[in-house]
């Protein structure tokens, strides 16, 4: 799943939960107690790296809206998932911190019925900001997660803002 160049670059804290977050079981059970939606939507980690993490969501009967297309709500919580467990794999380890997502912005292109596959690729620029906050500092990030179908097409693209605050 990683290079050994990638492995080398996280902490130990974030090696520990880049294996958790890989492993099928583990995931499916954090994912049962922590956002039960994530599980009935089916949602996988394909990769989780310091530089990107990359989530699929199936086309079922779980995600399936009246239109024949995966309902936008399973769409943005896949999104959401590629944002933020990338930023909690780059705090983890660094000490404290706080995470909110403040804005949250939508932009669909295609009808959205097959599997599709959310990559986000800013884990440099997060791991730079946060390195970059002394304690009860803030800094925001806007993480983009775009959505593709199997041909590569882009069927949705997100743009999360997180909130960090490091704690003392």
């Amino acid at each position: 799943m990683q290079t050994e160049k990638t492995q080398t670059t996280l902490k130990p804290a974030a090696l520990a939960y880049q294996r958790k977050m890989s492993n099928p079981l583990y995931f499916w059970f954090g994912m049962l107690i922590k956002l039960p939606s994530a599980v009935f939507w089916s949602f996988r980690i394909k990769s989780l790296d310091a530089e990107k993490c990359i989530v699929t969501i199936p086309y079922s009967w779980r995600t399936q809206n009246p239109f024949s297309s995966i309902y936008f709500a399973a769409l943005a919580g896949a999104a959401e998932l590629s944002t933020g467990a990338l930023c909690q794999l780059a705090i983890s380890g660094l000490g404290k911190f706080s995470m909110l997502v403040v804005d949250f912005r939508a932009e669909y292109s295609k009808k959205a019925n097959q599997k599709i596959t959310f990559t986000c690729g800013q884990g440099q620029e997060l791991g730079s900001l946060l390195e970059s906050l002394q304690p009860n500092d803030t800094g925001k990030l806007t993480m983009i997660s775009s959505g593709k179908n199997p041909q590569g097409e882009e069927v949705a693209r997100f743009h999360v803002t997180w909130s960090f605050k490091r704690k003392s």
